[in-house]
């Protein structure tokens, strides 16, 4: 009896996180942010098709705080509730989305329930 539990535990954790794994990501842009937001919607559909660019805070997996300047871009990642999860600096735009994409892809696991409104 024991291991039929554990077999209907591993097959209920293993569907949700399948789940939370097909889900896009989806990053809302900080109020703050410099850069023009159809930019980057252009540059993450080219690079990372999986995420989006939201206007919805309470919907947004993370926050994406973007700023530019002629030939320094710098980006930083936050986590609901406030978390600086990731930041990089590049000169190029293109350049400054891949990083964000790559980052979110292998080291952000998309969150599966819903975080205290931290935006």
């Amino acid at each position: 009896m024991k291991k039929f539990i554990l077999a209907i535990g591993i097959l209920i954790s293993t569907a949700s996180l399948a789940a939370a794994q097909g889900r896009p990501i989806k990053l809302v842009l900080s109020r703050r942010s410099t850069v023009d937001p159809s930019l980057i919607v252009k540059h993450l559909s080219e690079k990372c098709p999986n995420i989006s660019l939201t206007t919805n805070r309470q919907r947004s997996d993370f926050m994406l705080n973007a700023w530019g300047w002629s030939g320094d871009y710098r980006f930083m990642v936050i986590a609901k509730g406030g978390d600086t999860l990731y930041a990089t600096q590049t000169t190029l735009l293109s350049n400054a989305v891949k990083d964000v994409c790559h980052f979110l892809d292998k080291y952000a696991p998309v969150p599966n329930s819903p975080y205290p409104s931290g935006f």
